[in-house]
């Protein structure tokens, strides 16, 4: 299951870390969503629990120490000797299932803290329950997917990296694609799971996650958060890391309170949601109207893609505008068995100990796909001006 700290997303860490700069007292939960209410049983409960219980074990390695430093000159030595001494606690995971038998799991602590239990969480549930289904991936039949899509890759000049993690089938597939990946793939730019970044010696990839956007909403307001968000990246990494998510709170906000500063500072923009080509035309015409270069920039497709879906957006995209994209579940569970939808996101934090817990909440540019209670959802869109949505 999860037997190294690193076999999680690179942005869990940088994350985290911006969360000890600039909100260390900050608290969050974070809460497991199924998009297609599947039912569990008993059986996978407890072999969900028992593995969850093994993360106690896992720790920072001497030798990933000296990796990550190496590799992620944006975090300071000082953050991986601090990782070096975390441990997970698997009784602040609370896990349970309701009378229809859906899965509920929520983990609270210091936000510097609880950001780490997600990735792991995920990528346990969805092995656990392919374990319990019987579901068994043939290794021949995953390659032979995998060699059409680097074939294509590779013919067309297309760059991806894998963000296949959290919804994986298993570690032993990703594994076994990332060791593909390595050898065949001539445009494959990395991996944002840092665990086969350093097996594979590929380059760790990844910036930031809904969740900081999420809390500056919660806790800066609607209006501000993607502004304040963008901001306090900036004051953190100074310039690295630089591709922003806009659809947080949708692409329309998103861009309504981009700054000719963070325009020009950032490298580009992840498109996570949505429609691709919307996208494109929109923030093309935005970086028009601050006088920037759009081909100077570069947009990351992250939305749920497969790789003729990428061949046709780069085809949209060429000579407009740099792309690349990052490809999760149709690299690393593409066993013939549907993959599991499931997310976990932050549902609620507060600054200080003292402050009242609020809601967090995220939009989305896919109708169906807002998180939140009805009210909260509909407060910030209210706030946003976009009550049509």
């Amino acid at each position: 299951m999860i037997h190294s700290i690193l076999d999680t997303d690179l942005y869990k860490f940088t994350t985290s870390y911006a969360y000890i700069k600039l909100f260390p007292y900050a608290k969050g939960t974070f809460s497991f969503t199924d998009r297609d209410d599947t039912v569990y049983t008993d059986d996978f409960l407890e072999q969900l629990k028992a593995s969850i219980s093994h993360l106690a074990q896992v720790a920072l390695t001497p030798e990933e120490l000296e990796y990550m430093t190496a590799h992620c000159r944006f975090l300071p030595r000082v953050y991986w000797e601090w990782l070096s001494s975390f441990r997970f606690h698997p009784e602040r995971v609370d896990i349970r299932l309701d009378k229809e038998r859906h899965l509920h799991i929520e983990v609270t602590d210091y936000l510097y803290k609880a950001t780490l239990y997600e990735v792991p969480l995920l990528a346990i549930v969805s092995e656990i329950l392919n374990e319990s289904l019987g579901r068994v991936a043939d290794p021949d039949l995953v390659i032979r997917r995998l060699e059409k899509k680097v074939e294509l890759s590779n013919a067309n000049r297309l760059f991806f990296s894998e963000f296949g993690t959290r919804r994986r089938f298993s570690f032993e597939v990703q594994d076994k694609v990332n060791g593909f990946l390595k050898e065949h793939a001539r445009y494959c730019t990395g991996t944002s799971n840092c665990h086969f970044a350093m097996k594979y010696d590929v380059k760790p990839m990844g910036t930031h996650p809904h969740e900081w956007f999420m809390f500056h909403g919660a806790q800066f307001g609607y209006k501000h958060a993607n502004y304040m968000a963008l901001e306090n990246w900036v004051n953190v990494y100074d310039g690295d890391l630089g591709t922003a998510l806009a659809d947080t709170y949708t692409t329309d906000a998103f861009l309504s309170n981009l700054s000719r500063k963070q325009a020009k500072l950032f490298d580009g923009v992840r498109c996570d949601s949505g429609n691709e080509f919307d996208f494109t035309d929109l923030l093309i015409k935005r970086y028009q109207e601050f006088g920037i270069d759009p081909t100077t920039k570069t947009i990351i497709f992250s939305n749920a893609l497969d790789f003729d879906k990428a061949l046709e957006i780069q085809k949209y995209c060429a000579g407009r505008i740099r792309c690349s994209f990052g490809i999760g579940t149709n690299l690393t569970n593409d066993t013939g068995h549907k993959p599991l939808n499931i997310v976990m996101k932050l549902t609620r934090c507060k600054m200080t100990h003292n402050q009242e817990w609020r809601e967090c909440i995220k939009l989305s540019d896919d109708l169906g796909k807002h998180l939140g209670s009805l009210a909260e959802v509909q407060a910030c869109l209210y706030e946003l001006h976009l009550m049509n949505n």
